[in-house]
């Protein structure tokens, strides 16, 4: 129980230096020093790298288990980005109009180190393992809580949702408390999703993929649809 309070504050820290203290540069930095103590501290409890999802024996399981979730996210996003009805989902006010340069710095850098790879490390492999989760059999209170820890991870992000056109036409008249907690809770069914393939694929490499998928491909194609 230790190393979960000692978790959660390291991540409360964490996203309090990423969403309202450092500048922007420093995101992606204090995404990847936050994934590295998460990583030491696992350790410290005793976890492996099977508890963790980074064995190698199932390396090669979880990276085509990964493959299969960003084609079937692509066609997804694919299918949105060609159907006029539901191309509101890609205007996004959070976007901009970045250049070249700056879309490589998003994707490569804030969203990789300052998203995906410190969520992926603390919601899909350290903090399940130290609530218990096992990737030989489905277990819904660690997974459940560590879904409700990524819900509670995205509430300084949570209030620029409403700039996303989709969200405003169909939410717009939502009081912005109740549309925050509506986008936590919608973050923690989106753990849920991520967590299933880390454990069909047996290990978090399957979702790191999805997750960058879905995160850089709906940037990018954000990017397109409003230029």
């Amino acid at each position: 129980m230790t190393a979960v309070v000692v978790a959660v504050l390291l991540l409360a820290a964490c996203t309090t230096l990423a969403n309202r203290v450092v500048p922007g540069w420093a995101y992606p930095v204090c995404g990847a020093v936050t994934a590295v103590l998460l990583l030491a501290l696992a350790r410290w409890a005793g976890l492996g790298a099977a508890d963790l999802g980074l064995s190698r024996s199932t390396f090669k399981r979880a990276l085509l288990t990964g493959l299969l979730g960003v084609v079937l996210i692509l066609l997804v996003f694919g299918i949105a980005a060609a159907v006029p009805s539901l191309r509101t989902v890609y205007h996004d006010g959070r976007v901009g109009t970045p250049d070249l340069l700056q879309l490589l710095w998003l994707t490569l850098g804030r969203i990789t180190f300052g998203t995906v790879l410190v969520e992926e490390i603390a919601f899909r492999s350290v903090l399940p393992a130290l609530l218990g989760a096992r990737d030989d059999r489905w277990r819904w209170p660690p997974i459940l809580g560590a879904a409700a820890f990524f819900g509670l991870w995205h509430f300084l992000p949570a209030l620029a949702i409403g700039r996303n056109a989709a969200v405003h036409d169909a939410l717009g008249a939502v009081p912005p408390v109740a549309l925050q907690v509506l986008a936590m809770a919608a973050a923690g069914v989106a753990g849920i999703f991520l967590h299933a393939w880390r454990h069909f694929g047996r290990g978090v490499t399957a979702s790191i993929l999805v997750h960058f998928t879905t995160n850089v491909g709906g940037l990018v194609i954000a990017v397109i649809v409003q230029a």
